[in-house]
């Protein structure tokens, strides 16, 4: 118990340092030192703006899953002997639901390997979780055309389905001892609850994620988003109402403990990881229209036209850029606006909000470094097919 406690007043300490850093203005002339300052301006921003509305409710979700979903119910649905038709069909539109970022998607993807989910139909999760967000979709053909927002969403779905195929094919979905894996939680015998308790239970947890993160809409967007949007707070409020009668009246004492343990174990391997990543990614790269180690005018020179080399080097820097939910549109507007090409402009789309170097130390951990470069390599090869020839047609 000393130990929990001390690794969570340390990472609750590294939060509350990076959230209230009193952070000016990059010295300019200065790439190193701005290098170090973006770095922790990244991790303040993603602090502040992802940490308490994404994470933590993500870490939630994840340890219910540990801990309330049967090893068996895993295996039907996302098993290696389960029906490839309705497990590459759930995970692939799972984006649809949960708008979330690369990062946000992680504690979720764990829970789900971590029981049992096959290679195939996790890694399509893993990839569909933050690349079919039908808010991005949306907002992508209001502010970049209409073809662009066609051709993402078509390409997102068709690749989390060939990457899950192929991660299925290449490692036979054989998994390692489950005894072995940082992540496994010990199958828990609990009181067997009504189908519809457990989807309440975890409806509103999602529902939360999901509200609590809803995008402020357009000034030209429809009725409908605008009133969600302000009703958002109203909401979220409902759901945890929801959420904290279902946990009173309908789980045990004991049942409650073993998911708050199951959560902290999330938290403690997830986390520091992804602070790291963070830094590094903030020092390499930066933020959107600030400069770092890498200048940005090196990146946007790079990917004008529609040549292979284009293509990849766009699909290599959105796989290593950090992209927060729905940001990414505002900065293909920015690079196109700079002489960007809408082939590399859709491989960026189609390999950014799915992957970021953050996102790859925690995948690395969660399912070793062989699966993880053969995954990441899929994502940046298929997007960079999906821009050559969309640039071709452009």
């Amino acid at each position: 118990m000393k130990s929990i406690l001390f690794r969570l007043s340390a990472i609750v300490v590294i939060f509350l340092a990076a959230y209230f850093m009193p952070l000016g203005s990059a010295p300019s002339g200065l790439r190193l030192i701005g290098g170090l300052y973006e770095s922790l301006a990244m991790l303040q921003e993603y602090a502040r703006a992802h940490v308490i509305f994404c994470l933590v409710p993500a870490f939630f979700i994840a340890g219910g899953i540990s801990v309330f979903i049967k090893k068996e119910a895993v295996l039907a649905y996302f098993g290696p002997s389960a029906s490839k038709w309705l497990s590459y069909s759930v995970a692939s539109v799972s984006g649809s639901i949960l708008a979330v970022c690369s990062c946000t998607v992680l504690p979720l993807f764990a829970g789900l390997y971590s029981r049992g989910a096959g290679i195939g139909p996790a890694a399509a999760f893993l990839y569909s979780g933050p690349a079919i967000n039908v808010l991005a979709i949306i907002l992508t053909a209001r502010v970049l055309g209409l073809e662009m927002g066609i051709a993402r969403a078509a390409g997102a779905v068709l690749f989390s389905i060939i990457i899950g195929i192929s991660m299925s094919v290449l490692f036979k979905d054989k998994r390692p001892d489950m005894a072995n894996d940082d992540f496994r939680q010990p199958d828990r015998q609990t009181d067997m609850r009504p189908l519809w308790k457990e989807l309440i239970y975890f409806g509103s947890m999602i529902g939360i994620l999901v509200m609590a993160n809803w995008p402020k809409p357009a000034h030209d967007a429809g009725g409908f988003w605008p009133i969600v949007y302000q009703l958002k707070w109203l909401i979220v409020a409902g759901l945890a109402a929801v959420l904290a009668f279902v946990l009173i009246s309908w789980f045990k004492k004991n049942e409650l403990k073993e998911w708050l343990a199951s959560t902290w174990d999330y938290v403690w391997m997830i986390t520091p990881l992804l602070f790291i990543g963070v830094l590094a990614a903030g020092f390499l790269l930066g933020r959107p229209g600030y400069e770092a180690i890498i200048p940005s005018s090196w990146i946007a020179g790079l990917v004008g036209g529609n040549s292979l080399f284009a293509n990849l080097f766009a699909s290599m820097a959105g796989a290593l850029m950090y992209f927060a939910t729905l940001t990414e549109v505002p900065i293909l507007q920015g690079l196109l606006g700079a002489g960007m090409g809408k082939g590399p402009a859709l491989a960026l789309l189609l390999a950014g909000p799915a992957l970021s170097l953050p996102s790859m130390i925690v995948i690395r951990q969660v399912m070793g470094t062989k699966k993880t470069l053969v995954y990441v390599a899929l994502v940046i090869a298929l997007s960079t097919i999906a821009g050559v020839i969309y640039g071709s047609f452009s």
